[in-house]
């Protein structure tokens, strides 16, 4: 017999990511009654194999930028009180074209970006070595992005649920959600795991890759796919990598929407010594193998870009699935087709970065006022049916 908690609760989030956390965390900053169900545990999917990247020196003018811009704002001012205990770092970001005519593209986008906000240095190709001492030689410039920063990822979901949990919030790990509860008038009720009922009045679907399954138990479709990448980590080293850095080509593959297999080099160290390489993108739904061809690709890109890289050990390769959605924005907001229904999903790779600010953008639609933000772009409605 299922277990019923005998107080309804304002809001149940379904995701211990990151994003489920930022949820959480504001919605009980709110003053909101939360409850946090996941399958597994905290960051158990897409933040536990992430990066933790927290850019805007990849996107371009439009929502998904003004959400970026609005999550640095939130991230700084997190990392007043967690930034040691989640490893924050405004490193900056260093992008880099091979040659004149990618110089020339990069231009053209940071211009655009600097109309939306965003601070952007253009470095010519003698100057590079400047930032990043250890970058191949004969690279025709790139920019420079202040704003752009990182975090641990699950260090951070781990502590925004810790201090969600301090203002009250409760964490139920280990549990899937095998039904939502919906009244005579089709607005939600609750939850049912396969261990209890939780009652409520909203639900948020934080799901990450499996924001779609937990769609169809509501009702509405929403089409999120896993979109497979992976990472490498060296040995530890030297700080041989002082920004974000990555190749021009890395802005054009997070905007396609191709199924095969893309890479591009994207490098950055950590506090603790190893270097990170990625990345790779493809729809393979839900394939964990290992593979020999992205690792060699991902190898091979790292080190013609910091040749002092090609002698490194790697000590180990892991993969993720980003949550993608059709048009590469996330789904957040109320679900009109459901009353107390609200979507924080398909961040796809962005996840970490965005994540303050969708849970605030959440926390603010759950209380009654109106958002910071515009959210008819996120409408989680905004798909076709099937």
């Amino acid at each position: 017999m299922l277990k019923t908690e005998r107080l309804p609760l304002d809001v149940v989030v379904v995701g211990a990511g990151v994003v489920g956390a930022a949820c959480a965390y504001y919605a009980a900053r709110a003053g909101l009654a939360v409850t946090v169900v996941d399958r597994g545990p905290v960051a158990g999917g897409t933040t536990g194999a992430g990066e933790g990247n927290l850019l805007v020196s990849d996107k371009e003018p439009g929502p998904e930028l003004d959400l970026a811009l609005l999550s640095v704002r939130l991230w700084r001012e997190l990392a007043e009180d967690l930034g040691a205990a989640v490893e924050f770092e405004p490193k900056g970001g260093v992008v880099v074209a091979s040659t004149a005519a990618g110089q020339e593209a990069l231009r053209a986008f940071a211009a655009g970006q600097a109309a939306a906000g965003v601070a952007a240095e253009e470095v010519p190709g003698e100057r590079l070595r400047e930032l990043e001492p250890h970058l191949a030689p004969g690279l025709a410039g790139g920019f420079h992005y202040p704003q752009d920063a990182q975090v641990q990822p699950a260090l951070a979901a781990a502590h925004l649920l810790r201090e969600a949990r301090r203002m009250g919030a409760e964490l139920i790990t280990g549990e899937h959600v095998t039904a939502v509860d919906r009244g005579p008038d089709g607005a939600v009720r609750g939850v049912r795991t396969d261990r209890r009922r939780l009652a409520a009045s909203a639900l948020v679907n934080a799901a990450g890759t499996w924001g779609g399954e937990l769609a169809a138990l509501a009702g509405v479709d929403l089409p999120v796919m896993p979109r497979r990448g992976f990472v490498l980590v060296t040995e530890p080293l030297p700080r041989v990598v002082r920004h974000k850095v990555y190749a021009a080509d890395y802005v054009a593959n997070v905007a396609s929407g191709s199924a095969g297999l893309e890479t591009s080099a994207v490098i950055e160290g950590t506090p603790g010594g190893p270097v990170l390489i990625g990345a790779s993108r493809e729809r393979v739904g839900f394939d964990r193998t290992l593979s020999q061809e992205v690792l060699r690709r991902l190898a091979g890109q790292a080190a013609e870009l910091f040749p002092v890289l090609a002698d490194v050990t790697v000590m180990r390769a892991y993969r993720g699935f980003r949550p993608y959605l059709p048009d590469h924005l996330p789904a957040i907001g109320a679900d009109p087709r459901v009353p107390g229904l609200y979507h924080a999903c398909g961040h796809e790779g962005a996840g970490i970065g965005l994540a303050p600010a969708t849970g605030l953008l959440i926390s603010e639609q759950l209380a009654g006022k109106q958002p910071e933000l515009d959210l008819a772009p996120f409408r989680p409605d905004r798909f076709p049916a099937g």
